[in-house]
C-alpha cells in the first residue's frame, strides 16, 4: 500500500504541466485522417494562434488519412524511402519544437494482436522526436459512431479505447503529455452530429474538438462580462472603458480589448467560445440593441440586458475568421508543397524527367512565410467599440 502512495505520489509530480508554447516554437500535427481533415477548416491551429497572441508560433500540419506509427500509408513507387522513412523525412524538415501526436485509430484495427507492434513504433517514433530536442503531446483516439449494425461498433470502439490506454501508458512511461479527447467526442457525439462517414469529424466536430484541445492544454480563458450601469451621473462601465456620446440616441459608448479572439463557430451552429456578456442595468422598458460599428452584435429587451447577453458577433469574430481563412490558404500551399499531386515526376524515381520544378515547390516558402507572418500580426485581438441604443 506503501509502495502504490508513493509510486502515485511520484507520477503525480512527473506529470507533465500545461503546455506552454515559446516565441518561435513549431507545432507540427503528425497523424492520420484526425488532422488531415482539419485542412478543410483550420480550427485546431486557429485555436493555438488566437490562444498564444504574443508569441510567434508556426505550424506545420502531417497529417495523412490511414497513416500509422510506420508511416505505412506515405508509401511511394520510390524505395527508398521507405513508408518509414518517408514519414521521418516528412517529421524533419518540418523543424518542430512540438510535435502532437495523432495515431492509434488506424491500428486499433488489429486489434489486441497489434499493440506490442504498435507500442514499438509509438516508442519510435518519440525517440526520433526527443532526439530533434522537441516535445511530444500523445492524443487518444476518437470513438466510431454508426447506426449499421454490421459494422460492429462496439466492438471497433472497444479496440478504441483499449488502443488509447496504450497511448496513455507510454506518456506516462515516457513523461509526455496526454491527452484524451476520446470520452469528450463520445459525449458529444450523442447529443450533436459531429461525426461522418462513421469515423471522421465533421466541421462542427472540429470546432468542439479544438474546445477540448484547449482546455485539457491549459488554454482556456474564461470569458469576459461588462457591466454597464446607466444612472443620472451618466453611464459607468466595469471591465470597460466608457467614452463619450456621439448623439442623443445613444445610450452608452464604450470600448474593450478582448485578451483573446474567440474562435466563430461553424455556420447554423449555436455553440459558443470565450463569447462577451455584456450586463446593462437601469434600462427603462423596452428593446435595446448592441452595435459595433455599423454592425448589430446582440439585441434585447431591458429585462434580458439585466440578466446579461453573450456577443456572439462583431469585429473580434471576423477577425478571427480572416486569420482562419489565411490559415487554410497557408495549409494548402504546404499540403500540395510536400505532397505534390506529380511527386514521382517531381521528387520522385521520375525526377528526372521533371525535377526541375522542385525548385517551384521550394518557392513556395516564400508565400507560406508571408501568410504566416500576417497570421501573427492579426491574432493579437483590437480595440472593440460598442454603442447602446434603444430600438424604436
Amino acid at each position: 500500500m506503501l509502495c502504490f502512495l508513493l509510486c502515485k505520489s511520484a507520477l503525480a509530480q512527473t506529470r507533465p504541466a500545461a503546455l506552454d508554447l515559446k516565441d518561435g516554437d513549431r507545432v507540427v500535427m503528425l497523424g492520420s485522417s484526425v488532422f488531415e481533415n482539419d485542412f478543410q477548416y483550420g480550427y485546431l491551429e486557429t485555436m493555438l494562434t488566437t490562444r498564444n497572441p504574443d508569441k510567434g508560433i508556426t505550424f506545420r500540419n502531417l497529417g495523412w488519412t490511414g497513416d500509422n506509427v510506420w508511416g505505412e500509408a506515405r508509401s511511394t513507387y520510390t524505395n527508398p524511402p521507405t513508408p518509414y522513412e518517408h514519414l521521418i523525412e516528412d517529421l524533419t524538415k518540418s523543424q518542430p519544437t512540438v510535435v502532437v501526436l495523432g495515431y492509434g485509430g488506424v491500428e486499433a484495427q488489429d486489434g489486441m494482436a497489434g499493440l506490442p507492434h504498435f507500442k514499438e513504433g509509438l516508442n519510435k517514433l518519440i525517440d526520433k522526436i526527443d532526439g530533434l530536442g522537441a516535445k511530444t503531446i500523445l492524443l487518444s483516439t476518437i470513438p466510431v459512431m454508426s447506426p449499421d449494425t454490421a459494422q460492429h461498433i462496439a466492438q471497433r470502439n472497444a479496440d478504441l479505447q483499449l488502443y488509447s490506454q496504450a497511448l496513455s501508458e507510454v506518456a506516462s512511461q515516457r513523461g509526455k503529455m496526454f491527452v484524451d479527447i476520446y470520452k469528450s467526442i463520445d459525449e458529444l457525439s450523442k447529443k450533436e452530429q459531429i461525426i461522418e462517414n462513421t469515423v471522421h469529424l465533421n466541421e462542427l466536430g472540429y470546432f468542439h474538438l479544438a474546445q477540448i484541445l484547449e482546455k485539457a492544454l491549459g488554454l482556456e480563458a474564461a470569458p469576459a462580462t461588462t457591466t454597464i450601469t446607466l444612472g443620472k451621473g451618466g453611464p459607468q462601465a466595469s471591465n470597460a472603458r466608457i467614452l463619450p456620446l456621439d448623439g442623443n440616441a445613444v445610450l452608452a459608448k464604450f470600448n474593450v480589448i478582448d485578451k483573446y479572439l474567440p474562435l466563430p463557430a461553424p455556420a447554423g451552429s449555436q455553440v459558443m467560445d470565450n463569447a462577451r456578456t455584456v450586463i446593462v442595468s437601469g434600462l427603462k422598458k423596452g428593446f435595446y440593441a448592441l452595435m459595433a460599428g455599423n454592425e448589430q452584435v446582440a439585441s434585447g429587451s431591458a429585462s434580458a440586458w439585466a440578466k446579461g447577453i453573450a456577443i456572439a458577433q462583431g469585429p473580434q469574430f471576423e477577425q478571427t475568421r480572416w486569420i482562419q481563412e489565411m490559415v487554410n490558404r497557408k495549409n494548402e500551399l504546404h499540403f500540395f508543397q510536400y505532397r505534390p499531386l506529380n511527386q514521382t515526376y517531381i521528387i520522385g524515381f521520375r525526377k528526372y524527367e521533371q525535377g526541375r520544378h522542385v525548385k517551384g515547390l521550394e518557392e513556395q516558402n516564400i508565400l507560406i512565410k508571408w501568410l504566416e507572418g500576417q497570421i501573427i500580426l492579426k491574432s493579437v485581438p483590437k480595440e472593440t467599440v460598442y454603442e447602446l441604443k434603444k430600438v424604436e
